[in-house]
């Protein structure tokens, strides 16, 4: 496994679920402190540019792990679900620029909130608004090469897909060999029934994992039973991204040491 964590430009907004901020400067500490990546948490395609980025990365020594997309929702209002046909129009550039930007980059995309709420209406008109700009973006993706990979997230925050059963039923109704999942421990405490036999009932979608304790603090600060996170990721033969998406608690330096202490320490085996 690689360990990544998560990053974003310095106008991201104060809710945006981020370590540090300021891409440049990020890259750096985040070498410092031990990552083998970064996930870029964007709002705009065109937030950062293709030539600094590869120079930076390559000064570091690191990775993009993945492009994630949760900004465009939060700041841009912009969503798979929605029925605005301007709005759909400018989700779909800019996933077709994360796209692009993946393609040098990382070659994931995340999907979270950005897919949508249901929000009363009828789930099948929402899924159907859904699957239909999955796969036009998913069409996209396919001739850059690129995955996408979709998070479930707990109902807390959106009522569409909540757990990994979900992400699976919807996956194969998508049916694109592009269209991958994303499990978020975090949101998988709260959502699923058994965080490790969720992980291998439903392995062959899953591609990239974002890691935080029950509190949304580092990994370690929490009660998440990590022995068995890391054991069934061991069964399933995942050897991909792990990122930490945390709070920067009690500051963004402290809280990525302790992530990188903890994983490289206490489950050192699996990084090796």
């Amino acid at each position: 496994m690689k360990l990544s964590v998560a990053i974003a430009g310095k106008e991201a907004m104060p809710n945006a679920f981020v370590v540090f901020r300021g891409v440049k400067e990020s890259i750096i500490k985040a070498h410092e402190l031990g990552y083998d990546g970064v996930e870029l948490a964007l709002k705009r395609p065109d937030e950062v540019s293709k030539d600094e980025l590869n120079q930076w990365l390559h000064e570091n020594s690191l990775e993009v792990s993945a492009i994630s997309s949760g900004q465009v929702f939060a700041a841009r209002n912009l969503y798979f679900t929605d029925e605005n046909q301007e709005n759909r129009a400018e989700l779909y550039k800019s996933f077709c620029g994360f796209i692009d930007l993946a393609s040098d980059f990382g070659g994931l995309v995340n999907i979270g909130r950005t897919r949508g709420p249901i929000d009363g209406r009828d789930p099948a008109f929402a899924e159907e608004l859904f699957l239909d700009m999955a796969h036009k973006v998913a069409d996209h993706a396919e001739k850059r090469g690129v995955e996408l990979i979709l998070e479930p997230v707990n109902r807390y925050e959106i009522d569409f897909i909540n757990n990994l059963d979900e992400c699976s039923t919807l996956l194969k109704k998508i049916d694109r060999k592009n269209f991958v999942m994303m499990p978020d421990v975090f949101h998988m405490n709260i959502e699923d029934d058994h965080i490790g036999e969720s992980f291998i009932r439903n392995k062959e979608y899953v591609r990239y994992v974002h890691f935080a304790d029950t509190n949304r603090h580092a990994p370690g600060d929490g009660h998440m039973d990590w022995d068995e996170i890391f054991s069934s990721l061991a069964s399933i033969g995942y050897d991909g991204w792990t990122t930490a998406e945390i709070l920067p608690y009690p500051d963004p330096e402290t809280a990525a040491k302790r992530t990188v202490s903890f994983l490289r320490g206490t489950y050192g085996k699996y990084y090796s």
